[in-house]
Order: C-alpha cells, then structure tokens, then sequence
C-alpha cells in the first residue's frame, strides 16, 4: 500500500476542515461564555424583584410606642430608585458608606424630645431618651431604641478596626457605634444626620 505524500496530508480540504473545526470551537466556547455571563446579569437584575428576604424589626407608633416585633420584607432598590429618593447627601452615606462632616448635620445640636427613623425606609432606629451630647460633632446615642432595627459591621475602612451600623430592614449605612459612651451601657452610637428623619413628640 502506498504512503501518502505530504503534499496529500496537507491538502487545502483539509486544512479548510481543521479551520473550521477550530472556529467552531472558538465561537462555541464565545457563546458559553456570553450566556454565563448574560445569566449573571439577569440573575443581578432580577435580584429587586425575586423574593426579598425577611427581616424581624420592632414597630413603634409616631408618639414612639413599642408595638412589638413584626417579620418584613427586606427594602431592596437600584441605584437608580435610591437616587430619586434621596438627597444627594442621604445617598452618598446611606448608600455609599460616605460620613458627613462634624458640627454640619442638622441633629447633632438637636435637644428636643421625639423619635429618630431611617431616612430611606421609616423604621425606627434611636430615641431622644437615649440621646446625649458627646461633643463629636455627631448625633451620639447609648442605645438603639430597638436592637433588633439596626446591625453590626466589621468596618476595616481607613487603616481603623470599627463597628459600623446599618438599617437592618434597608441596609442603609446609619455610622459607627464606639466604646466610650455613658452609662448605662458605655456605648456611642456615632450617627449622620442625614441618615436619619425626627418625628418631635407631640
């Protein structure tokens, strides 16, 4: 039997098919690829919409009366509903994680007696009962009026090891809780201004 030549090997129809073969392939992987990621996407985007996750948070009337513990839907929003809700500033720390400047925030001097709710979803976070005057700049805390409204971050930020607060119904950014408050429970919760909306008492 004779071998085939090199020249037979390598005959323009089989180069064509190794062509072929291989940007079948190509496009065959391109497309896996784009479906992965279009997946991703939709998945992200969909994400507002699925099922929120529920959260526990205790309910207090506007004269600030514990109503007891309810279970609610996690507030979940794009960037963009966020924007059209919020100040440029209530967005930038609420959502962003930004802080506003000391002595500038419109609670920080505030000595009037009422209830403090999030400025993105409503739900009570601090009393004035448990407000006090820490010299910071801030409006300082040394309790929440509910723990089970707020939660506990590690924040790294900065070069510092803190605490960070947030809604725990909206996950909006509040500030940072320290070890240096008065008793009774040695607590600051540090807050923005912004972050928050004063309902005075009747």
């Amino acid at each position: 039997m004779l071998k085939p030549d090199r020249g037979q090997e390598m005959s323009p129809d089989s180069v064509n098919r190794r062509g072929f073969i291989a940007a079948a392939v190509a496009a065959l992987a391109g497309l896996v690829v784009w479906h992965y990621r279009s997946l991703r996407a939709a998945e992200a985007e969909a994400a507002p919409s699925g099922q929120p996750k529920m959260v526990q948070i205790v309910e207090f009337s506007t004269a600030g009366a514990r109503q007891g513990i309810v279970a609610v839907p996690m507030i979940i929003k794009s960037d963009e509903e966020w924007r059209k809700q919020l100040s440029r500033s209530a967005y930038d720390i609420t959502r962003k994680a930004d802080t506003e400047m000391a002595f500038t925030g419109a609670y920080w001097n505030l000595h009037e007696k009422g209830l403090f709710r999030c400025i993105c979803c409503d739900t009570a976070l601090f009393s004035s009962e448990t407000k006090f005057d820490s010299g910071t700049g801030w409006p300082s805390f040394w309790a929440p009026i509910a723990k089970e409204n707020i939660q506990e971050l590690a924040d790294s930020s900065w070069g510092m090891e803190r605490t960070a607060i947030s809604c725990r119904r909206c996950d909006a950014n509040l500030g940072h809780v320290f070890n240096d408050g008065p008793q009774p429970t040695g607590l600051r919760y540090c807050i923005n201004s912004v972050a928050l909306r004063f309902l005075k008492s009747a």
